[in-house]
């Protein structure tokens, strides 16, 4: 997946969510609903997030230097992790303290008729943001279901945009079913549970975010990668075993590092060309591969 890809997703979602965020603001104060004010607040807070998740892959590009010389290709990592802590605590947290406040001390949904608009408005534009990160991700899914592409990804970013639109469009439905629900029996309660209940789905979804991100942070094994490349040297005339095989995302890149033993009778040279054209086409295989560490051993 492109950094392009990426980043027009963040911007669609940014745009979308901007103007979700400033009518739903508008809206709830005019009518006093909880679970409007809840959205709103979630709507902010993944504004904030795409601003932070810019600025990640921004820093990501940085050339490599002495101190750093496999590059900065695992900061988004770092970012996305504190966009999930956001999402955690002032989109999660903070809506379920303000719907525990309302269902404690009742407060008076305004012009409700108004608020359901809003939320309706605000469905399609997140639909509009959703699409944009489906389409974005095309290239990179394939075949896999949306949750196998969440647990395998190495694109963080989008994982995030993916979670948060997904959020925001089931928090809307909710929101949507409470305040409908205070319309028809009056009771307010159900539109301050809505907001508890948005607050504990964006807390469910940025732990799901959080984890996939702290696995990729430390170094996740890029699966496909491994296999595909094992397969090919276990092929090759000139070796014998494979002893240990790494593919370890970084960023963008995986850096692969191989432990193998060739032919005892090959001679340096031959082994030294042996193994770079070995590199050469693994390299031009997986294009995500930018380094290569092949040491020949008999043992592990």
């Amino acid at each position: 997946m492109t950094n392009t890809h990426s980043t027009k997703a963040i911007l669609y979602a940014f745009a979308a969510n901007l103007g979700i965020a400033a009518t739903k603001t508008g809206a709830a104060v005019w009518t006093g609903s909880g679970s409007l004010l809840a959205e709103a607040i979630h709507s902010f807070a993944d504004c904030g997030n795409q601003v932070l998740l810019l600025i990640g892959m921004i820093r990501s590009q940085k050339k490599p230097t002495r101190k750093h010389p496999m590059g900065f290709g695992r900061e988004s990592y770092i970012w996305s992790m504190m966009v999930a802590i956001v999402l955690f605590s002032v989109g999660g947290l903070f809506s379920i303290y303000e719907g525990w406040l309302r269902y404690m001390h009742p407060h008076e949904v305004e012009n409700a008729g108004i608020a359901l608009l809003i939320l309706l408005i605000a469905i399609g534009l997140e639909t509009f943001s959703l699409k944009g990160a489906l389409n974005a991700m095309a290239e990179e899914k394939g075949g896999r279901s949306l949750w196998q592409w969440f647990r395998e990804t190495h694109s963080p970013e989008l994982m995030v945009v993916t979670g948060e639109d997904v959020a925001a469009l089931a928090g809307l439905s909710i929101a949507l079913v409470m305040l409908g629900l205070t319309m028809i029996t009056g009771d307010t309660a159900y539109d301050a549970v809505g907001s508890m209940l948005i607050g504990c789905l964006l807390v469910t979804v940025a732990a799901a975010i959080g984890r996939e991100v702290h696995s990729l942070l430390i170094g996740e094994t890029v699966e496909e990668v491994r296999d595909a490349v094992e397969r090919y040297l276990e092929q090759q005339p000139g070796v014998r075993r494979v002893l240990n095989l790494w593919a370890i995302d970084h960023g963008n890149a995986v850096m692969l590092t191989v432990k193998a033993e060739l032919e005892p009778e090959m001679a340096v040279r031959d082994a030294v060309q042996q193994i770079n054209r070995m590199e050469s086409e693994i390299k031009q295989t997986h294009n995500r591969i930018r380094w290569i560490f092949f040491e020949i051993d008999d043992t592990d």
